[in-house]
């Protein structure tokens, strides 16, 4: 049997610049808007290339990476469902400033900058809601790097560990297990460090009790444990 049809205005509402669209301007910009569907390692694009469509995830999960020293990938952060990315190429037409490629199958709605900035200027509540997404991308830019001068590995590793958990976490018997697979050296990429240095965070966080790492998946067993950790400064 096939896979019941999916509904785009359901889809369309949840993205948070336009939830609180009315049905009728949903309706209005489901007349411009489109799916992108991708397979698991498949490129949306590539930092450079041109920018003109913004990006709101409906299902799946995207990693947002550039390339590093030596040609290294450096992983920046995650997109999951009801985020938005692509929306500063789209206000300044600029090349795309990373890499975006699909961590898992995912869908995608597409709205291009031709048809979404005359949308922008009639509907005044939408770019409203993308000038906050704008403003929190600079408050988490400005994060990490506090994060990157002030505080510990292990301190950066617990953070985003919660981080992540808030985002794709699921309460089961034992704890809040992370529902996405986490790789070491993609965790190292995201916090900084090495491979090596992550598992052996992860290692002694188990023997404490803190998390439990199993084939790529981390349950997080003691969230104030963890929360404490993540506090510790530097200084």
């Amino acid at each position: 049997m096939a896979p019941p049809l999916v509904d785009r205005r359901e889809l369309l509402s949840r993205i948070s610049i336009f939830a609180e669209l009315s049905p009728r301007e949903i309706d209005l910009l489901l007349e411009v808007t489109a799916t992108k569907r991708l397979k698991e390692r498949e490129v949306l694009f590539r930092k450079g290339d041109p920018g003109s469509q913004l990006y709101g995830v409906l299902k799946g999960r995207l990693r947002v990476s550039t390339a590093g020293a030596e040609g290294r990938e450096v992983i920046f952060a995650y997109h999951g469902p009801g985020e938005v990315f692509g929306e500063i190429a789209v206000l300044d037409s600029h090349p795309r400033s990373a890499t975006i490629v699909a961590a898992e199958p995912s869908e995608l709605l597409t709205l291009h900058r031709r048809d979404l900035l005359p949308f922008f200027e009639e509907h005044p509540k939408v770019a409203i809601s993308l000038a906050g997404i704008l403003a929190a991308r600079i408050r988490t830019l400005s994060e990490v790097m506090e994060d990157a001068r002030f505080l510990s590995l292990e301190s950066r590793l617990a953070k985003k560990l919660l981080h992540l958990a808030r985002s794709y976490g699921r309460q089961t018997a034992s704890g809040l297990r992370i529902e996405v697979k986490l790789p070491q050296h993609e965790l190292g990429e995201l916090v900084g460090v090495s491979r090596e240095s992550v598992n052996k965070q992860l290692r002694a966080w188990g023997q404490e009790g803190l998390v439990r790492f199993d084939r790529g998946y981390i349950t997080i067993l003691d969230s104030d444990g963890l929360d404490a950790v993540a506090h510790l400064t530097l200084f």
